[in-house]
């Protein structure tokens, strides 16, 4: 079943009943913002102090970091991670292929607006499905008579028992950029996170896991070789607005991307998609 709802403030959401899991989807950013299987807690963390208003991003789920991840290189003015996340989407196709899977497709396109920011022409499709896993595919088209080079993320915020119970599979060995420090090291070992995280990984598997104590969850992705792993910890947490002062303790992002040395340049009419699957096993 397909709904289409409205949150307190206004903002247009689509939610999703079927037999394997329920969902949300605002239409703004096409954020998906709930994921939760049948009869399991929800898989994605979201702050309960989110901003569910136009033009403000919404704090957890899975925002879409677009045309640009993390600052503009060129103009510190301009949003970070982009503007497709606070932009609006508009559903164009869903279906349910079986009473355990959910498909929806949803469009965003350049216009003037998009333009005054960022000059080229696009089309970005972002597919979800919704089942016993979770998929999220988001799909940039160069609609332009020139090339363009995309950075992106989809920026997932995990919900964990306590973050002192969590590791992390499948880094073991890799090349990382510490954006707190600006020093590149790597990876050794098992990861565990102790303190404030925000690390972007080159070259990494297509295949990691968040080992919980009470659940492990699996993520896999395609069209990526980089990702990135961020936990706020106290300070941080302190200080944002739509954040509470220990919410670093039950959230973990693990972000799909393609981030700085994994930036996709497109020619006209070429297209890239970057994916990732969630499951709890």
């Amino acid at each position: 079943m397909i709904i289409n709802k409205k949150t307190a403030t206004g903002l247009e959401y689509i939610e999703i009943h079927n037999k394997s899991a329920t969902a949300k989807v605002a239409l703004q950013g096409g954020h998906l913002f709930h994921y939760q299987q049948q009869g399991k807690t929800p898989l994605l963390w979201l702050s309960e102090k989110s901003h569910f208003q136009t033009g403000k991003a919404i704090r957890g789920g899975i925002p879409l970091c677009w045309p640009w991840f993390g600052k503009h290189p060129a103009d510190l003015d301009l949003p970070q991670h982009g503007f497709a996340r606070t932009s609006f989407f508009r559903l164009v196709e869903s279906n349910e292929p079986d009473k355990k899977t959910t498909e929806l497709v949803l469009k965003f396109e350049s216009s003037a607006s998009t333009l005054s920011i960022w000059p080229y022409g696009f089309q970005l499709i972002l597919r979800i499905t919704v089942g016993p896993s979770l998929t999220v595919a988001l799909t940039t088209i160069n609609c332009d008579t020139k090339a363009f080079t995309i950075s992106s993320a989809l920026h997932t915020y995990f919900a964990v028992s306590s973050i002192n119970a969590v590791s992390v599979q499948g880094l073991d060995e890799t090349e990382y950029l510490d954006a707190l420090t600006g020093e590149t090291k790597i990876q050794r070992g098992i990861f565990r996170i102790k303190e404030e995280v925000d690390r972007i990984y080159q070259k990494t598997k297509s295949s990691f896991k968040i080992i919980d104590s009470d659940r492990v969850i699996q993520i896999i992705s395609e069209g990526s070789s980089s990702v990135v792993v961020w936990n706020p910890w106290i300070d941080k947490s302190t200080r944002m607005a739509d954040m509470q002062a220990d919410d670093y303790k039950t959230m973990l992002c693990i972000e799909t991307a393609n981030a700085f040395k994994d930036a996709r340049r497109l020619i006209p009419g070429e297209e890239h998609t970057l994916k990732v699957t969630l499951m709890e096993i």
